[in-house]
C-alpha cells in the first residue's frame, strides 16, 4: 500500500508535465527556480561585496583565486545531483516510478564521495594550487588559503544540498526548491556583517558565513524528504552503488560537470594571464566584473531547470513536439533577459561596480571599462547556454558535453593564452566576447541537426498514434 501511495503522489505531481500548456509549465517550474538562482547569485557574491566594503580590495583578489577550486566543487554537485535528476525525470516520463528512489539513493551516496575525493585533493596541494595553478600573488596569497581552508571545511554540505535540491524540483515542489536556495542566501547575508564587522573576523567570517549557510540548506533538504510532502525517501537499501547504475548518471551529468569544471580551469588560466598582464588591480577588477556577471548567468540555470524537468518527461513520453516548443520558449526568454543586462552595464556600469567598492579611483576605472568589454556579446549567451543544456536534458550527453566546452577549452583558453601577447592586457578582456561569438555559433550549427530529428520523430510518433487509432 505504501508503494501504490507513493507512485500515486509521484503521479499527481508530474503528470502535468506532459499535459499543461508549455508556456504555464516554463512559468511555474522555472520562476522558483529563476529566483532561487537569482537568489543564489547573490549568495555567491555578498561574499565579495562585504569584503571589498570592510576587508580590503585585495580580500576581492583573494576570493577570486579561490573561485577556481569551489567551482570543481559545484561542478562534482552538479555531475551527480544533475545527471541523477534527468534521469529520474525521464524515467517518470516513462513511466517507471519504481525506478526512482534507486536513483535517489545512488544520488545520495555519490555526492558524499565524490566531492569528498575532490576536497581532499584540495586540501592535500592547497599552496601549490594557489600559487602555481591559479597564480596568486604574495599579497593576494594569505587572504586566498584562509577563505578556501574554510570553504573546504563545509565542502561536502556546500555539494550535498544543491545536488539533492533539484530532487525537490522534479518531485513536484518547484517552490520548495526555491526555498532551499532563498534559506541560505538570507543565512549567508545575515552572518556575513556580523562576523565581518562585529566579530572583526575578515575573510575568515565571509567564509564561515558561506559553509554555515550551507549547511542550514543542507538540512531543509533532508527535512524535505522526511516530511509528509512527498512519499519520497532516501533509504539505505538504494545508496548499495551498482555500477551500471552509476555510470548511467554519470554520464548524462558529465556535460555540466566538464562545463563547470572548465569554467573553474578557465578561472584559472584567467586570474594567471590578468595576474601576468595587469597584476593584483585587475585580478580584482575582474573578480567584481565577474562577480556581476553570475547575478544574469546563474538565472539562465534556473531557466535550465525548468526545461530539463519539461523536456525531460516529454522526451521520455515521446512528447517531441512539446520538447521543441519547451526549448524555442526558453531560447526566447533568455535572450531578452541577457539581452535587458546588456545594456544595463554597458550604460549604467557604475552603479553596479560602487556595490563593491564605492570610491573613485583606478580600480573604478578599470571596473567599468572591463565591464563594457567583457558583456559585449551577451545578447548570445542565453542561446548558447539553454542549447548546451537542452541536449543534456533529453539525455544526450555527448552532444551536451561538445557544446558545453566549446566556449571554454576549444575558444576562451587558447585565445586568453595568445591574443594578450599580442596586444597586452586587453586581449584578456576582448577573449569574453570573440568566445561567445564561437561558441555560440558553433551550438547554432548542432542545434539546427537536432531541431529537424525532433520534427522527424513527431511525425513518427503522430503516424503510429493514428495506426494505433
Amino acid at each position: 500500500m505504501r508503494k501504490e501511495s507513493s507512485e500515486k503522489q509521484i503521479s499527481h505531481a508530474t503528470d502535468r508535465l506532459g499535459k499543461d500548456g508549455i508556456g504555464k509549465l516554463l512559468f511555474t517550474f522555472s520562476v522558483p527556480a529563476v529566483i532561487g538562482m537569482l537568489v543564489n547569485a547573490f549568495y555567491n557574491i555578498v561574499d565579495r561585496i562585504y569584503v571589498g566594503q570592510g576587508v580590503d580590495p585585495l580580500g576581492i583578489a583573494g576570493i577570486a583565486m579561490a573561485m577556481p577550486v569551489m567551482m570543481v566543487l559545484m561542478a562534482a554537485s552538479m555531475f551527480i545531483g544533475i545527471g541523477a535528476n534527468v534521469l529520474f525525470s525521464i524515467r517518470l516520463g516513462e513511466g517507471r516510478r519504481h525506478e526512482v528512489e534507486k536513483i535517489m539513493g545512488h544520488a545520495f551516496a555519490l555526492l558524499f564521495l565524490v566531492p569528498a575525493f575532490f576536497i581532499v585533493i584540495s586540501f592535500i596541494f592547497i599552496d601549490e594550487i594557489l600559487r602555481d595553478l591559479i597564480g596568486a600573488s604574495d599579497a593576494v596569497f594569505p587572504y586566498a588559503k584562509t577563505y578556501l581552508e574554510i570553504i573546504l571545511y563545509g565542502g561536502i554540505f556546500g555539494a550535498m544540498g544543491p545536488g539533492i535540491n533539484h530532487f525537490i524540483r522534479s518531485d513536484g515542489h518547484p517552490r520548495t526548491s526555491m526555498m532551499t536556495q532563498i534559506l541560505g542566501a538570507f543565512v549567508n547575508i545575515i552572518l556575513d556583517p556580523i562576523f565581518i564587522f562585529v566579530f572583526d573576523m575578515g575573510i575568515a567570517g565571509a567564509a564561515w558565513a558561506t559553509i554555515i549557510s550551507e549547511f542550514v540548506s543542507f538540512l531543509w533538504v533532508m527535512i524535505y524528504f522526511n516530511s509528509r510532502w512527498t512519499h519520497l525517501r532516501f533509504r539505505p537499501s538504494a545508496m548499495r552503488l551498482e555500477g551500471k547504475l552509476c555510470l548511467r548518471i554519470m554520464a548524462i551529468g558529465f556535460a555540466p560537470f566538464a562545463m563547470q569544471s572548465a569554467l573553474g580551469l578557465v578561472n584559472g588560466v584567467l586570474n594567471k594571464s590578468l595576474e601576468v598582464h595587469g597584476g593584483d588591480l585587475a585580478v580584482t577588477a575582474m573578480g567584481i566584473v565577474f562577480s556581476i556577471h553570475i547575478v544574469l548567468i546563474m538565472p539562465l540555470q534556473g531557466l535550465n531547470q525548468g526545461v530539463q524537468a519539461i523536456a525531460g518527461y516529454n522526451y521520455g513520453a515521446k512528447k517531441f513536439d512539446r520538447v521543441r516548443r519547451t526549448y524555442w520558449l526558453a531560447i526566447k526568454c533568455a535572450t531578452i533577459f541577457v539581452a535587458a543586462g546588456f545594456i544595463l552595464f554597458e550604460f549604467f556600469p557604475r552603479v553596479f561596480i560602487a556595490a563593491f567598492r564605492n570610491e573613485e579611483g583606478p580600480l573604478m576605472e578599470l571596473g567599468v571599462h572591463v565591464l563594457r568589454v567583457v558583456s559585449i556579446a551577451l545578447p548570445l549567451i542565453g542561446f548558447q547556454i539553454i542549447t548546451s543544456n537542452f541536449f543534456q536534458a533529453i539525455g544526450k550527453p555527448v552532444q551536451g558535453t561538445i557544446l558545453s566546452l566549446s566556449r571554454q577549452i576549444l575558444f576562451f583558453i587558447p585565445i586568453v593564452i595568445f591574443l594578450p601577447r599580442l596586444v597586452g592586457l586587453e586581449g584578456v578582456f576582448l577573449t569574453f566576447p570573440i568566445s561567445d561569438v564561437l561558441a555560440s555559433s558553433l551550438a547554432a550549427l548542432v542545434m539546427r541537426r537536432e531541431v529537424k530529428s525532433l520534427k522527424r520523430k513527431h511525425k513518427a510518433a503522430e503516424a503510429g498514434d493514428r495506426a494505433m487509432g
